[in-house]
């Protein structure tokens, strides 16, 4: 069973028209900011034992692992997830990967190489801050690559994440969604606060003036990828604190759904007990 903001979030089959979903709202939830922050911070125990189960089960052979795809145009947020969502469990179970534009070796390969070699390990929760996808957003948005290549990249895309679910992955696809105008006030936000000035790109400007067409590109992407074993979650990300608690609620959700299960001692329980007893006083 899922959370009333996991439904609300989760993407339904069909034409995607992101001017339909109010950013500045929040599905699911009826309360208000420091309710929702209250939540959030409540999710945190059963995340974390979650996590701990989902850790040890490895430990019994286990391959199942969870990975978090984050995106968003820029100032959505994705690492304002990483520092309240995502820091809500261990780091030392977390596997947090950043891709950046591909560098020479990368664009000598398939798009999907430089994914395949930052997927998390067994146990792992892993985290990409921007993905695959980009492959097919700003390569579309940019030409980057012909229209048969990203043609291709949409069903490249759902193969790899259907195998990667019959690995033992279970995927969740968030898509982090900014009015222009919220982005907007970020920017000048960073610009007006030297603290922040080293968050701030010239080039996210120019990506302003292409909105139009990334909004395109991403109803686009939303519509051909999002499949029954991974489907997208449009969450909006206007009102930080919802953002934060709506990726902490699916991800919790996923982890419910997994039952995990403390694995069963392999060593002889009362016997182990019993030495631990009769054990000799250290000295």
């Amino acid at each position: 069973m899922t959370s009333a903001i996991a439904d609300a979030l989760r993407l339904p089959a069909g034409p995607v028209d992101l001017t339909a979903v109010d950013t500045d709202s929040a599905p699911g939830f009826d309360g208000k900011k420091a309710d929702g922050k209250a939540a959030l911070a409540g999710m945190q125990p059963e995340l974390a034992d979650l996590q701990e189960r989902l850790w040890a089960e490895r430990t019994a052979g286990s391959e199942r692992r969870v990975l978090l795809v984050l995106q968003g145009m820029d100032t959505s947020g994705k690492g304002g997830v990483l520092r309240h969502t995502i820091g809500l469990v261990d780091p030392q179970g977390v596997r947090i990967t950043s891709f950046k534009a591909p560098t020479e070796e990368e664009r000598a390969h398939d798009f999907l190489w430089r994914i395949e070699k930052g997927l998390p390990e067994a146990g792992y929760i892993g985290v990409f801050d921007r993905s695959h996808y980009e492959d097919v957003l700003i390569a579309r948005v940019r030409g980057l690559a012909d229209a048969a290549e990203i043609e291709r990249r949409y069903g490249a895309i759902n193969d790899f994440e259907a195998r990667l679910v019959d690995e033992g992955f279970s995927l969740v696809k968030c898509m982090l969604h900014i009015s222009a105008d919220e982005q907007k006030a970020r920017l000048a936000e960073r610009l007006a606060n030297p603290e922040k000035h080293w968050k701030y790109n010239p080039g996210d400007l120019d990506e302003r003036a292409h909105w139009p067409a990334y909004r395109e590109a991403y109803e686009i992407a939303l519509e051909r990828t999002s499949t029954e074993v991974a489907p997208w979650h449009v969450v909006p990300a206007d009102k930080k604190w919802f953002r934060n608690l709506a990726v902490g609620q699916v991800l919790l959700d996923t982890l419910r759904g997994l039952d995990l299960q403390w694995p069963a001692a392999d060593f002889d329980v009362e016997a182990e007990t019993a030495r631990l007893a009769a054990e000799a006083p250290v000295r």
